[in-house]
């Protein structure tokens, strides 16, 4: 079956990810119509659109059927893709982090840093976190009442800890969260790097393209530096790593540190900012998180479940198959719809309710399966010490004028958030 021709439109338009009503809808009626069909879009290479939950976890589990490296890992139209190929000697990625790769390479550069994001391991990290999520509150406090949450403190806390872990110095935060905002930002005026709607493709893919050579020049030095003088820290994992006995090869070394760099703390100011903001539009979930703590923990995944912080990535059919009743040939491209999976009316009840006490609440926010997010249990528990010291803290929540989410069909989520409050 192919998809209307507004509804697909629909799904890949950032606005509709930043007004998030009319992507809803969208996405409401594939899933009752046509959970899993074509895309023809005008300038895009035709592609197929994943919304059930089950779907979506079904094809993340098989990763050697259904590949992330074989073509973009992420939707792009016709010419950025040629563009891009010509860039990168006929690879369709402007990085190579674990996001475009595919087993075995996956499985091997994944095992360099997978045990620092353990939960044993993390276990270290709990009392600098609690100090950083402190200070954030600290300077809540100092504010008189009034802040743009998402700017003043969801933005920068995550930022914080994982620059951190990584071993980047404080004073090169700005730098990391500006570079991290044109990149996953490109599409938005109010955050790219040129301040203006890029229509034009060509200057698309090269303003992608300075953003990620600024993150390299940036890391490079780091590289250079943590070999002369290795760290207990990420970024020395990486510099000095070795993957099936061989260093690490420059591409796929700085694609790794802007992966932990970016995504590392991003969707987690997303999700913190998400749901700070669904607690101030229902006063009773703020309450009942208010009066009963041990509610954090559930309020967490609700908030990731509610933001969808990635919005898609998209999969290569390694060989001819069928899904779903649908012939599917090798090579065709898929998308997979997060935001779907999470409003998918066979496993949420009420799914456009925000439930702080919903269990169980198995979101596909974090992927599923061998590719599922590296940084989890990082970022629960940056959010749950954050919770703790906010619910500890802060008496009430309203908002202060209209949150605006960022215009972005791959990552999203609010980049405005003003807000009223009141301490003890």
């Amino acid at each position: 079956m192919l998809i209307p021709t507004a509804i697909a439109e629909t799904i890949i338009d950032p606005k509709a990810h930043a007004d998030g009503k009319r992507l809803d809808d969208a996405f409401r009626w594939l899933r009752r119509e046509a959970p899993f069909a074509r895309a023809q879009i005008e300038g895009f290479d035709p592609f197929w659109v994943v919304t059930k939950h089950a779907d979506i976890l079904a094809i993340e589990l098989k990763n050697d059927l259904f590949h992330n490296g074989d073509r973009a890992a992420v939707l792009t139209t016709q010419e950025a893709d040629q563009r891009v190929r010509a860039m990168m000697g006929g690879s369709p990625h402007l990085v190579r982090s674990l996001v475009q790769m595919d087993n075995p390479d996956h499985l091997n550069y994944r095992r360099l840093t997978q045990a620092w994001f353990l939960p044993q391991n993390l276990r270290s990290l709990d009392q600098r976190i609690r100090d950083i999520a402190k200070a954030s509150i600290d300077k809540m406090a100092d504010m008189d009442g009034r802040c743009d949450f998402a700017r003043d403190v969801a933005f920068l806390y995550p930022l914080h800890v994982i620059m951190e872990v990584l071993g980047v110095p404080e004073c090169d935060e700005p730098r990391m969260l500006k570079l991290t905002q044109e990149l996953f930002g490109a599409q938005d005026p109010d955050v790219n790097r040129t301040g203006e709607r890029i229509d034009d493709v060509a200057a698309s893919v090269a303003m992608l393209q300075a953003t990620v050579v600024d993150f390299m020049t940036y890391f490079n030095a780091m590289t250079e530096e943590r070999r002369r003088n290795p760290r207990n820290d990420l970024a020395s994992a990486i510099a000095n790593g070795a993957v099936a006995g061989q260093p690490l090869g420059h591409l796929e070394a700085m694609s790794y540190y802007i992966i932990v760099a970016t995504a590392g703390h991003d969707t987690t100011s997303n999700t913190t900012a998400s749901a700070l903001w669904a607690m101030a539009e229902n006063p009773d979930q703020f309450r009942k998180v208010k009066e009963n703590p041990a509610l954090i923990p559930s309020m967490i995944d609700e908030s990731i479940r509610w933001e969808t912080p990635v919005r898609h990535f998209m999969r290569t059919a390694t060989e001819d198959t069928e899904y779903s009743g649908q012939k599917v040939a090798k090579g065709d491209w898929m998308m997979l719809c997060y935001p779907s999976g999470n409003r998918d009316e066979d496993v949420f009840l009420d799914p456009f309710t925000f439930n702080v006490e919903r269990t169980p609440n198995k979101h596909v926010s974090f992927g599923y399966g061998p590719h599922v997010c590296l940084g989890q249990h990082l970022a629960k528990m940056e959010m749950r010490i954050f919770w703790g010291e906010f619910f500890r803290r802060v008496a009430s929540v309203e908002l202060d004028g209209e949150p605006r989410r960022t215009e972005a069909n791959f990552v999203c989520g609010p980049k405005k958030l003003p807000i009223r409050f009141k301490m003890h």
